[in-house]
């Protein structure tokens, strides 16, 4: 699932934290969200709605049974399993409401174990896969002395598939988490301890905290903290939080896809700053200990594909370097070559598919991850990893992860290029110049597209379908404008490479077919304009001095005209807005995309 997942053992009343962490996960998923907290009676009540986050926040207030005590779970559901329901929102429970759980991930083997408990006995009341752990935790309470612990880990070993797990003992008050190719973050602080699936919805409180590994079982202890099972051990392997509240914040913005692209000039001087000055004399790749390589393959998804394709271009445009783009989710179809770096690029680090290409070693190969979560699975799995310091990216849809993703990775790779003498440091001196340029040049692209944008919306927000076109390379940025546009407004929107419109999607210009035109410079784009002219198509150009979001490009740059990206956005945005849609949290789409 690309779910939430909090709990915690406070010192004061639990659905303080949970409310605020929930309100923080709701872009991981937003078909659903519950939580269930334990009174000061001993009891525990669970709540759940479909709704947003702020009708949770109207039963909790609206509650007139025993104050709530410092012990509760929570969960914000992405529906695979059922369909968004009241009855398929976690938390569940088993048959006598004991035990209450929160999940993440897929139970593989959900069918087969749900058939076996209910001939057992057991009333499964829902379509959700989950629920089936509440059962197994049910059964295994009766043969490990009713510890909790003991009856998570033996349950855990009947399943297959992956999980972020929550599970909360009404009678003890106890919580058990647990992780396996889901992650899971557990923190220990003044207020009390915390496990959670996104460090943003802690970070209130939080200082420190350890990412979970895979197969590993902990309580939650409030008063001493949080202890691995078996060895009693407290974990010592501690990351900083560097996030903070007000960088999740919406700091006077009307919605975080509008903060988000705003921030994109400062996040990128952030990572020029870091990254720049280990590039012309190779030391950027010499830290990372990475071997030598003769080919490259990308590898990702969505938005990150895209950015893999920019970043595929500069290294041919400035080394001369062979460049595979593989879409994840179709890489077991490919063929190792010898002497090949993998950069697999994932913002959150726990895409699936991306997981799934990067599992199997491959012959003479290094695993170079590209995320804005250094402590991810990907992260860790890999050989080495640069962190794209985009920071904390609430609106579901990337928008600044892109860029940084694109900077990032032209640093470390032209980097290698000098390291392995294929350019010379003047050569990466110029593109080390040439990213100092950029923050200036984003900013000045984001005012002119607030001025021209908006006035053409109303020509476009009848339209039911957007072509995108551009060439070489210019061509990512139109892929991913059309991904923004599909994403945000609901809208058919397909990019094409401009020389291919006589091919095929020539038949789709009518009069009045929206035509966006990514403007790198390329001669030949004007002979292609002039097709869709000639048959009714509107065209909104972006890049050149005189088109519709006249802003200005670098045709000289390795990575193309990046400073189209935020028009693109604001494009997306700006009719998104008008046909009434929800910018930061589109329908069926979340943030971390943790299911194949």
């Amino acid at each position: 699932m690309m779910c939430g997942i909090i709990a915690c053992r406070t010192h004061s009343s639990a659905m303080d934290y949970l409310l605020v962490a929930l309100g923080r996960l709701e872009y991981r998923g937003y078909d659903s969200v519950g939580v269930a907290a334990r009174t000061t009676a001993g009891d525990v009540v669970r709540m759940r709605t479909v709704q947003r986050i702020g009708a949770l926040d109207g039963a909790v207030r609206n509650w007139t049974g025993a104050a709530f005590d410092g012990v509760g779970i929570g969960h914000t559901r992405w529906a695979t399993h059922g369909p968004a329901t009241e009855g398929n929102a976690h938390p569940h429970v088993d048959c006598t409401g004991r035990i209450s759980i929160v999940h993440n991930g897929i139970v593989e083997n959900a069918a087969d174990l749900r058939l076996d408990l209910q001939q057992a006995g057991h009333a499964i009341v829902t379509e959700v896969d989950s629920e089936v752990i509440a059962h197994l935790i049910e059964d295994r309470m009766t043969t490990s002395d009713d510890d909790l612990v003991d009856a998570v880990r033996s349950s855990l070993n009947q399943l297959r598939g992956s999980w972020a797990l929550a599970v909360l003992d009404e009678r003890s008050g106890r919580i058990v988490v647990a992780a396996r190719r889901s992650p899971l973050l557990v923190a220990h602080t003044r207020h009390g301890d915390f496990a959670t699936s996104d460090i943003a919805a802690v970070a209130d409180w939080v200082t420190e905290f350890r990412a979970l590994e895979d197969g590993e079982v902990v309580e939650l202890t409030g008063h001493n903290g949080w202890t691995k099972h078996a060895t009693g051990e407290t974990f010592s392997r501690l990351i900083p939080c560097t996030w903070t509240a007000a960088a999740t914040g919406l700091n006077g913005r009307a919605d975080y896809m509008a903060k988000e692209i705003d921030e994109q000039p400062a996040a990128v001087a952030r990572v020029v700053d870091e990254f720049a000055g280990g590039v012309a004399d190779g030391g950027l790749w010499r830290s990372l200990g990475m071997a030598p390589f003769d080919r490259v393959e990308v590898i990702g998804c969505g938005t990150s594909l895209n950015a893999g394709r920019v970043i595929g271009n500069a290294l041919r445009r400035v080394g001369g370097l062979p460049v595979r783009v593989t879409v994840a989710s179709e890489a077991d179809a490919e063929i190792a070559e010898p002497n090949t770096m993998r950069l697999a690029i994932s913002q959150s680090g726990e895409t699936a598919d991306v997981l799934s290409a990067t599992a199997q070693p491959w012959p003479a190969t290094n695993l170079l991850a590209l995320t804005n979560n250094s402590h991810s699975t990907l992260a860790r799995r890999a050989d080495a990893v640069v962190g794209c310091l985009a920071g904390p990216e609430i609106g579901v849809a990337a928008t600044k992860t892109f860029v940084c993703q694109i900077v990032a990775g032209v640093a470390v790779t032209v980097s290698a290029l000098v390291d392995a003498g294929r350019v010379s440091s003047a050569v990466a001196q110029g593109v080390v110049d040439d990213l100092r340029r950029l923050p200036d040049r984003l900013a000045a692209a984001a005012t002119v597209a607030k001025c021209a944008v908006p006035p053409i919306i109303d020509e476009l927000v009848d339209a039911s379908g957007f072509i995108f076109i551009a060439r070489g390379s210019g061509l990512p940025y139109a892929a991913e404008g059309a991904l923004k546009l599909k994403e945000l407004s609901y809208r058919w929107a397909e990019h094409y490479p401009a020389g291919e419109l006589k091919h095929g999607p020539l038949a789709l210009v009518d009069d009045g077919t929206p035509v966006v035109v990514v403007d790198n410079g390329d001669p030949r784009l004007a002979m292609n304009v002039a097709e869709v002219c000639a048959r009714g198509g509107r065209i909104t150009s972006i890049g050149t001095p005189g088109g519709t979001v006249a802003v200005e490009c670098d045709p000289a740059a390795a990575w193309g005209p990046i400073e189209s990206v935020l028009p693109l956005q604001i494009l997306a945005r700006d009719l998104a807005l008008a046909l009434g849609r929800d910018v930061d949290r589109p329908r069926n789409l979340a943030k971390s995309v943790t299911v194949e």
